[in-house]
């Protein structure tokens, strides 16, 4: 047996790790909503949330924590996440889509996500965003 035999084996970090950890994905969820909450462009997808982005805040943070390859808070609470399903009574067009993916990429640069990452993300959330959209136009 080699001492190559003896090293551990060389792992990538996950985009949770990546981010931070929880504090990390915590940072990134509540300047998401800070944005959301007092950014003019971001109305429409602001009105669709209801009087308090409290709870938005919670479900948001635990369902990325799992799917950036972290602990799985939402699935533990909830079961599966069924994305779509659990959308339904919300419209959500192109227009809310766009504001909502417009929304994440401006809290991404503003906590300053790793460049590489963040282009990585950016195309997975606009692939989620984009099948969410359950009303025309």
């Amino acid at each position: 047996m080699s001492s190559t035999d003896l090293q551990a084996p060389v792992t990538t970090p996950t985009p949770f790790e990546r981010l931070g950890g929880e504090p990390g994905v915590r940072t990134l969820v509540d300047r998401f909503y800070d944005l959301m909450d007092l950014e003019p462009a971001y109305a429409r997808l602001r009105e669709v949330h209801g009087s308090t982005l409290d709870d938005a805040r919670d479900k948001l943070f635990w369902f990325l924590c799992g799917w950036l390859g972290g602990p799985n808070h939402y699935i533990e609470r909830f079961g599966h996440p069924r994305l779509r399903a659990r959308h339904l009574p919300f419209p959500i067009a192109s227009v809310e889509r766009d504001q909502w993916l417009a929304c994440m990429y401006q809290a991404m640069e503003e906590v300053q996500v790793d460049p590489e990452l963040r282009a990585r993300l950016e195309r997975s959330f606009f692939d989620t965003a984009d099948w969410m959209r359950n009303r025309a136009g």
